[in-house]
C-alpha cells in the first residue's frame, strides 16, 4: 500500500515520508505536493528508493512455462 505521511512543525516546516513505492518514482508522485508546499531542503532516500522491481526475471519466468509444442 502507498502512503504518503506529512508532518506540520509549528515554524511551519514539513517533514513528508513516503512508503510502498518502489524505486524512483516516489519523486513523480510528490513533485506536485513540494511544489505547493516551497523549498525542498533536504531528501533522505529510503531503502524502498534503491530497491528494484525484478520485471526481468519474472518475463523469463513466463517466457519459461510457455510452450506451442
Amino acid at each position: 500500500m502507498e502512503t504518503l505521511e506529512f508532518i506540520i512543525y509549528p515554524d511551519g516546516r514539513v517533514q513528508e515520508t513516503v512508503t510502498g513505492i518502489v524505486g524512483a518514482s516516489c519523486a513523480e508522485v510528490t513533485a506536485a505536493i513540494e511544489a505547493q508546499l516551497g523549498q525542498v531542503v533536504s531528501q533522505e532516500p529510503t531503502s524502498e528508493y534503491f530497491a528494484q522491481v525484478d520485471g526481468q526475471s519474472l518475463f523469463a519466468k513466463n517466457q519459461a512455462t510457455f510452450s506451442e509444442w
